[in-house]
């Protein structure tokens, strides 16, 4: 789970980049309107969607001019549907139009990563398995595209590459086994998450040896995580991991396994159709 603090530092960070760069040194458009003009407005959706985003859009406004006064009538986690008024909002002229598109890109973005997670999440509904997100996110945008995921029901792997290990083939290489590498785990950081990605049922016993807190498993075939299943006996929580789309996310979810981890849930996100108009 994100810290409440990281995610605050992180939102006001972000949002000023991006206001940054969709500003730089003015909006010369919104100067064609009187200075002393007050204007009201609110956001559509153009299609079904999970809302996400709403703290990074508040941002965006408060930033922008913190007069702005905005009326939600969502919040993150809740459906909407096609034609509904997410929010409205009231203030200068200027500054509506001015922090537009930074709102909605943050709100389209977040809001079809939450979008995506809902639909994966509930295709699994019937199991126990949890569905996680990878390091696979947009470079800048990994907390709020992990607060994102939550939003539409789905978990979090590991923040980055010290909340948590991770060790993979060429980590196993370098320390010369299985066993080296996780007792090296636990003398580095000890308390911290130990996984330990597997390819094959012999790997699978060595990493239960070890005393792994999670196994992944790499590329298993269907047969081989019910297997996986059955030799761990609940010792370490597994992962399935590789090779998930449509078409076998619900199989795998049906073998047993504790968790399945999808880099799709953020690496190619589809941005949800929202629209703001001045009224």
């Amino acid at each position: 789970m994100i810290a409440p603090e990281l995610l605050r530092q992180a939102r006001i960070e972000t949002v000023a980049q991006s206001l940054r760069e969709d500003i730089g040194d003015g909006d010369i458009t919104a100067q064609l309107i009187p200075a002393g003009a007050v204007a009201r407005g609110r956001v559509i959706t153009r299609e079904n969607a999970r809302l996400a985003g709403r703290a990074w859009a508040e941002e965006v406004f408060r930033q922008v001019d913190p007069t702005v006064e905005l009326e939600w009538l969502f919040d993150d986690g809740d459906d909407i549907q096609r034609n509904d008024v997410i929010f409205r909002m009231h203030g200068p002229a200027r500054s509506l139009l001015t922090a537009e598109r930074s709102a909605l890109n943050w709100l389209q973005t977040l809001s079809g990563v939450a979008t995506r997670c809902a639909g994966y999440a509930a295709r699994v509904a019937h199991t126990n398995v949890r569905l996680l997100d990878t390091r696979k996110t947009l470079p800048g945008l990994r907390l709020a595209q992990k607060y994102a995921v939550t939003c539409g029901g789905c978990d979090n792997h590991r923040i980055g590459l010290w909340d948590a290990f991770l060790i993979k083939e060429n980590h196993i290489a370098a320390c010369g086994s299985i066993a080296n590498a996780v007792s090296e785990a636990h003398r580095v950081a000890p308390g911290k998450p130990v996984e330990v990605e597997t390819e094959n049922l012999e790997e699978l016993a060595q990493a239960l040896e070890a005393g792994a807190d999670i196994i992944m498993l790499d590329e298993f075939s269907l047969a081989d995580m019910r297997e996986a299943v059955a030799l761990n006996g609940g010792k370490a929580k597994l992962e399935a991991s590789g090779g998930i789309n449509d078409q076998t996310l619900v199989p795998i979810a049906e073998t047993g396994v504790d968790y399945i981890s999808i880099g799709n849930l953020t690496k190619s996100v589809k941005a949800v159709d929202l629209s703001m108009r001045l009224i």
